[in-house]
């Protein structure tokens, strides 16, 4: 039987046409594991930045601040679609070709800051407990409320014609076809997304990622769970003493930390993740085996 492989994060460059699921079922089959899962979720359009967790790195996974993401992107102006992206059916256009650039700086900047956001109607935000796309495919028209997010960069890097290249940096849970979406509409032609290339999340980049022909040649991962735990929380060091308490799922003093952060024993790995709460330091989820 072949040995589990060692926990740690891997993250991919994934490419077009698969789900995040799929690319989940293609590093089972790489890894000879089950016990993989990703975090956060790539629209099958959208190539980029995804992670994922192998072995004891998928207790990570619910715990990763990726609260913070970054595109590349390209929107066309003069169409708009039924999902604000390239993959749904054209329901109106427009002559775009006389939009000045004053025009779209201006709308690209009433985009860019603390805004309120009416998500894309195919997202998988849920409504009533099922997900909005499959209400939409249902037949159902769905509209969602607004919501605050963050768009901290949206930038104009290159126009072709009708088609505008931006890099865009936002909160999770901005929406890059509703920014080419709302683009459009402030501009009076419509708009949808052709290209979404995810280049971060939280800390992890594209210099992090791998394809996934490239791991089928070497499937090793990106980030071992220690240097894992050292890249995307906060760290503190324990003591023998401190390490076994914690791996048994004892409390300790707290260390003043907002969040969730990594606890590592003498030796240099991690124990723990933690949090103060109540006036300890309380393990959220013990990382490594019971120590005797």
């Amino acid at each position: 039987m072949r040995a589990e492989p060692p926990p740690g994060l891997v993250v991919v460059d994934k490419p077009g046409g698969m789900t995040s699921h799929d690319v989940v079922g293609r590093l089972r089959r790489i890894f000879s594991t089950r016990k993989i899962g990703h975090a956060g979720t790539l629209d099958p359009m959208a190539t980029g930045v995804l992670v994922c967790g192998v072995g004891r790195a998928t207790k990570l996974l619910g715990h990763l601040a990726l609260d913070t993401k970054a595109y590349t992107a390209t929107i066309r102006l003069g169409a708009t679609t039924t999902t604000d992206d390239v993959e749904g059916e054209i329901v109106e256009t427009a002559d775009a070709r006389g939009v000045s650039d004053a025009a779209i700086t201006a709308g690209i900047s009433a985009l860019t800051g603390d805004i309120q956001q009416v998500p894309s109607s195919v997202s998988a935000i849920k409504v009533d407990g099922q997900r909005a796309y499959a209400r939409v495919r249902a037949g159902e028209e769905v509209v969602l409320p607004a919501r605050p997010v963050t768009v901290s960069e949206f930038t104009l890097v290159a126009r072709h014609g009708t088609d505008l290249d931006v890099v865009v940096a936002c909160s999770s849970g901005t929406y890059v076809r509703a920014l080419a979406r709302d683009l459009g509409a402030a501009l009076g032609v419509g708009g949808h997304l052709t290209v979404l290339r995810r280049t971060r999340v939280g800390p992890f980049d594209l210099s992090h990622a791998r394809t996934l022909d490239a791991l089928e040649t070497d499937p090793t991962l990106s980030l071992p769970l220690d240097q894992a735990v050292d890249t995307a929380f906060a760290r503190h060091d324990l003591n023998e003493a401190g390490a076994i308490d914690v791996s048994h799922g004892k409390r300790l003093a707290p260390f003043g930390d907002d969040g969730v952060y990594g606890v590592f024993g003498p030796d240099g790995h991690v124990v723990a993740l933690m949090r103060d709460e109540g006036g300890q330091a309380r393990p959220v989820v013990v990382l490594a085996p019971a120590a005797t």
